[in-house]
């Protein structure tokens, strides 16, 4: 009887414990807390399609980055990491916001050499999420900046002009150019001051000698100086600046024995005024009022100033022949001188008087592409207003080849 018991008593253990174990395990039980714990931490990485290559057509040193974003809205910004070597260290390079989908890396790229790329993308809910390894990838420089061929087209193009009237200008010294007024009245200038027994006064504005139209009023003050030492005359130059003085003065002391008269040169002819605009306008007005000069050169760099010295001349009764490349200063050289050189007249001036065959067949060369250039932009405006009033697609589509090949260069 107490033997049955006993094995009574285990049994019922057993069950016990066999159902109480079943509770704790049930397979319901483990497919819910994986469901809940592991599944949903699992963070997937929205950026596909990661590219790298060489930027084309530049100096290299540089490598395009582009990707794709499968979900931007739970995307807060990336940060891109970058290393020599897949394995690491990769550094932070940039940090974007998630509009950007190129990135064009130039920060301290040496050519030839592999470089290996990291995206860590932050979510919305402050989390990251860090990419595979790209790469490798490798920049390189280009020789030639295939956009830029119309550039190179055009300075063919200028050369090919300069190059032929050059050389047609050896050959006929007498080649035309275009009549400047103002340089053909040179002479008359001159030798109208010497007959009234006057002064000439050739004024090169407030330039320093870097500047082109100062430059540029020194090269015709050497023809001016020449002729004025000829026809017996003399020449005050004042000067704003003093290192303009002392090349004018180099220029006038050439000119003087160009024409045979060294003798004629005084170096206190050509004098510093001030380097204050307003204070040199006071002083070449003054040298104007007691001079009285009978011709007056304003060649050179000319701001505020110009249309007080204009005046000035004016009122003394000198003949005027001024200059300069500055645009907004022109209407009044035009309004007050006897004769303005437009711009490029005044650039044009030394080949204009030397008639050097090198200087002319460059002004020739220049006038003929700019003429090329003038007729083509005609036939362009004549293309895209017939084709799209017309709507014509062939010419339409020609049209916009070529301008998108201008805009791309």
């Amino acid at each position: 009887m107490d033997r049955y018991r006993v094995v009574f008593l285990i049994l019922m253990l057993f069950l016990s414990l066999s159902v109480y174990g079943d509770e704790k395990i049930a397979p319901n039980d483990v497919q819910e807390t994986f469901s809940d714990t592991t599944l949903f931490s699992v963070k997937i990485n929205p950026i596909s399609n990661f590219k790298g290559e060489d930027i084309p057509n530049d100096a290299g040193q540089s490598i395009g980055l582009s990707w794709e974003v499968s979900d931007d809205k739970s995307v807060n910004f990336y940060k891109i990491l970058r290393s020599e070597n897949p394995d690491g260290p990769f550094n932070s390079i940039v940090q974007l916001t998630s509009k950007f989908r190129r990135y064009d890396d130039r920060d301290d790229i040496k050519d030839k050499k592999d470089y290996y790329y990291k995206i860590i993308v932050m979510d919305n809910e402050r989390e990251s999420i860090e990419s595979d390894v790209y790469g490798p990838y490798k920049s390189y420089a280009q020789w030639f900046n295939k956009k830029r061929a119309i550039v190179l087209f055009l300075a063919l193009l200028f050369g090919f002009f300069i190059l032929y009237y050059m050389k047609k200008a050896k050959k006929d010294p007498n080649m035309f150019i275009r009549k400047i007024s103002g340089l053909d009245a040179l002479d008359d200038a001159v030798g109208r001051s010497t007959e009234m027994g006057k002064p000439i006064m050739y004024i090169l504005g407030i330039g320093e000698i870097t500047e082109l139209p100062t430059l540029a009023g020194l090269n015709i003050l050497g023809d001016v100086a020449q002729k004025a030492f000829e026809y017996g005359s003399s020449i005050r130059v004042p000067c704003y600046d003093p290192v303009v003085m002392t090349t004018a003065q180099e220029v006038v002391k050439q000119s003087a024995y160009a024409a045979g008269r060294p003798d004629a040169f005084n170096k206190n002819d050509i004098m510093y005024i001030t380097k204050d605009q307003f204070g040199y306008a006071a002083g070449c007005d003054g040298m104007m009022i007691r001079e009285k000069p009978g011709a007056i050169f304003l060649q050179g760099v000319f701001y505020a100033e110009a249309l007080i010295l204009a005046e000035t001349g004016y009122s003394v009764g000198a003949i005027q022949i001024a200059g300069t490349t500055m645009t907004s200063q022109l209407p009044f050289f035009v309004a007050a001188c006897d004769y303005t050189l437009i711009g490029e007249e005044m650039l044009a001036a030394s080949a204009y008087l030397s008639k050097d065959p090198d200087m002319v067949g460059t002004i020739k060369g220049e006038d003929a592409g700019k003429l090329i250039i003038l007729l083509f932009t005609l036939i362009m405006v004549l293309m895209g207003t017939l084709g799209y009033i017309f709507h014509i697609s062939p010419i339409i589509k020609i049209f916009d080849a070529i301008v998108a090949l201008f805009i791309q260069g």
